[in-house]
């Protein structure tokens, strides 16, 4: 084979791969959920990149791509309640990166805000709640510190950062302290269960004198009726009569029992032999 022919198709390979090269040396792609910062020999644009496809300058302009979803990172934090006794917590921090900051977080803190900007922010701020709180209130009152605790964060880091939530997955105190808050709470349930028996008692005994005092003047009030009016017994006798006429027992000649109607001819005969015979 010719050597120049060699020789041109080893320069057209040359010139096939530095094209491919600077080809993709001049474009990039910004992956969804990024956005890109570009970087023109060592200098920052002020302006970011959306996702998608573009082009830069080859070889001299880099673009960095910065995360813009919602990360999640843990911290823990060691506090000190009002009673001077400590916490420990282990927290869960959800935050992301706003567009508008993009640029300004790469450069000023390495792309990577949490350990310069959010940790230390997030721990002042509980350690300011927490300060105002006994360690039992902590404990009791978890969702409330994490409230203000986050308000706290969010206002001390503004517009750069948003913190969108924080998660308190652990706190810890001392053995000693968990001991005596345990044994708190169980005199505390005893106290209430205490006072309920004895509120029920109240109100059995009161119900029991209310009882006493309306059957009492039920009493009175019947026997003031029988007195003014003794004929209203005779009228209850006639009610509760069923219609039959009333038997009397009584001692035969020789010892024998028999049952006579009241108020019948037979018992007026029999009367009469009785007293015949004495």
């Amino acid at each position: 084979m010719n050597p120049r022919t060699v020789a041109g198709w080893i320069g057209g390979a040359l010139l096939i791969f530095i094209l491919v090269i600077g080809g993709s040396a001049a474009t990039y792609v910004v992956e969804p959920g990024h956005r890109g910062v570009e970087i023109t020999l060592g200098r920052v644009s002020p302006a970011f990149k959306d996702e998608g496809f573009g082009f830069k300058l080859p070889f001299i302009t880099v673009i960095a791509p910065q995360l813009i979803r919602q990360q999640t990172a843990q911290m823990p934090a060691d506090c000190y309640s009002s009673d001077l006794q400590q916490v420990k917590m282990r927290v869960r921090v959800l935050y992301r990166v706003p567009e508008a900051s993009v640029v300004s977080v790469f450069r000023d803190y390495a792309g990577d805000p949490f350990e310069s900007l959010i940790k230390p922010r997030v721990g002042e701020a509980l350690n300011e709640v927490t300060a105002l709180r006994t360690a039992e209130i902590i404990v009791q009152k978890r969702e409330e510190v994490k409230s203000k605790a986050l308000e706290s964060a969010r206002r001390k880091l503004g517009d750069i950062l948003v913190i969108e939530d924080l998660v308190l997955e652990d706190i810890l105190l001392t053995q000693a302290l968990e001991s005596a808050i345990e044994a708190k709470m169980v005199q505390e349930q005893e106290a209430a269960r205490a006072r309920f028996a004895q509120q029920q008692a109240e109100v059995e005994a009161n119900t029991a004198v209310i009882r006493a005092k309306g059957e009492a003047e039920s009493i009175v009030l019947r026997g003031q009726a029988l007195s003014e009016n003794p004929s209203v017994l005779d009228l209850q006798l006639i009610e509760l009569w069923d219609g039959s006429t009333p038997l009397v027992v009584g001692p035969g000649v020789a010892g024998a029992q028999m049952l006579l109607p009241l108020g019948t001819p037979a018992v007026e005969s029999v009367s009469t032999q009785k007293e015949d015979v004495r």
